[in-house]
């Protein structure tokens, strides 16, 4: 329903040796720590509603299983222009249509099945879309459960006829806005309070998000009763639920990615939105001429302590200095191949401290010196920056971990080369940061 967009990891599979580096959940403040644990320890507890709720039947299981397809099906179909949303919302409350099925969950299924509904739901949308750090996805999980334990309660204490399950009518229909409130209010405050302690700095502005958010927010919830109601009257019809859901994100939200500013306000490159379509653009040329491109993924290692050492504003200059030297690293390249090619539409900022860097025409070979180019131009920079305490500090030994990944050699799709990129990136992470990997060819 509702999280905090944070950087993507790359796919990996993890061994005991990655297992502290791959959560990080001892290095945030400690003040943000208890409150994450205290969240995560609250949910485990949401499953005492079950107390007093008829046992589970084989129609509640008929309907979990309902619910838990129409989600699967909902993120596959949508996880395209859901990448891009989340990397939009960089740092800040996301709001996402899990709501429709989450909450359908609430008002039809006993506590037990609609938190597994839930946690299922979370756990699918993390491998297929964003693998993020693995105690934040507890943690937007853990905010969603309590919400819709908050929910169960309200409906358990007005509804006459039992739990799971609302009145009809009118008394029906302010039960069913109760509970919504209460399920989004609660979601939503958990989450705010994760954002105030992690960034305190956070403008109220930002941190409440969008009108238009929010109201995508309370519609994923209409759509949620609207489901409930289907599938307690006429559940053959459910499936036509998702042609409105996908017609909301592909029509709607899409195109508001697609009227939006392509510049990314903090740094002056291009955003993840135009990035992308840039990038599918100069991948349906590369298919037509059957020549390579290779996507350079850079990555800061250790940019968070220069946050919180120096502050934002610091870090803010840093990503700027950092976005320049990308930018003159391509039109000198461009120059010595004379290319006539743009460096500022090349480069892009995904979000955080990650760039994504396309490289038409160029090989694993080229694009890799290309990487070493631009890993040992980070690691020169000195950036002059104010303090906290007003005085004029510099930050250096800034460096670099960068992925490389080459169409039609390690990837056949966009798709498949940023994963590729993206996990190359995290294999440099994990070889000691400060350098390059490169993906393999695929076998496929």
């Amino acid at each position: 329903m509702i999280s905090i967009r944070h950087r993507r990891p790359g796919r990996r599979r993890p061994d005991r040796s990655r297992a502290l580096r791959n959560w990080e959940l001892w290095t945030i403040p400690p003040v943000l720590l208890s409150y994450v644990l205290a969240v995560d320890a609250l949910a485990l507890a949401a499953p005492v509603l079950a107390s007093g709720v008829d046992p589970i039947g084989s129609v509640d299981l008929v309907r979990f299983v309902a619910l838990a397809v129409g989600s699967a099906v909902h993120i596959e179909a949508a996880k395209g222009i859901e990448k891009l949303r989340e990397l939009a919302a960089e740092g800040l409350p996301y709001v996402n249509l899990k709501g429709m099925w989450t909450f359908a969950a609430v008002l039809l299924l006993p506590p037990p099945l609609a938190f597994a509904l839930i946690v299922s739901t979370y756990l699918h949308s993390w491998l297929r879309l964003n693998r993020v750090r693995a105690y934040r996805l507890v943690f937007t999980t853990a905010t969603v459960v309590l919400g819709s334990a908050a929910a169960a309660l309200v409906l358990q204490a007005l509804s006459p006829d039992g739990y799971p399950g609302f009145p009809s009518g009118p008394i029906g229909l302010a039960v069913l806005v109760l509970a919504g409130l209460a399920y989004w209010f609660v979601n939503y405050g958990l989450v705010i309070g994760a954002v105030l302690l992690s960034s305190p700095e956070t403008k109220a502005r930002d941190m409440l998000g969008r009108l238009t958010d929010h109201f995508v927010g309370l519609g994923s919830l209409g759509l949620g009763v609207a489901a409930a109601v289907l599938l307690l009257e006429q559940p053959w019809a459910s499936p036509l639920l998702l042609v409105p859901v996908l017609g909301l994100q592909y029509g709607l939200l899409a195109g508001q990615f697609q009227t939006a500013a392509r510049t990314d306000t903090k740094t002056g490159l291009v955003n993840a939105a135009f990035w992308h379509d840039m990038a599918s653009k100069e991948l349906e040329r590369a298919t037509s001429t059957n020549s390579p491109v290779s996507l350079l993924y850079v990555d800061l290692d250790y940019f968070k302590p220069i946050n919180d050492t120096h502050g934002h504003d610091a870090g803010d200059k840093v990503l700027q200095t950092v976005a320049a030297e990308l930018q003159q690293v391509l039109q000198a390249v461009a120059t010595e191949l004379q290319r006539a090619t743009r460096a500022d539409d090349l480069v892009g900022r995904l979000g955080g401290e990650e760039f994504a860097v396309l490289l038409p025409s160029t090989s694993p070979v080229d694009a890799a010196e290309i990487a070493e180019r631009i890993r040992r131009r980070i690691e020169g920079l000195s950036v002059r920056v104010n303090s906290q305490a007003g005085q004029t500090e510099v930050i250096d030994n800034l460096t670099c971990s960068v992925g490389v990944a080459t169409f039609p050699d390690a990837a056949s799709t966009l798709q498949l080369l940023v994963e590729a990129a993206d996990k190359a990136q995290y294999a440099a992470k994990d070889a000691g940061r400060n350098r390059i990997v490169v993906a393999p060819a695929s076998s496929r």
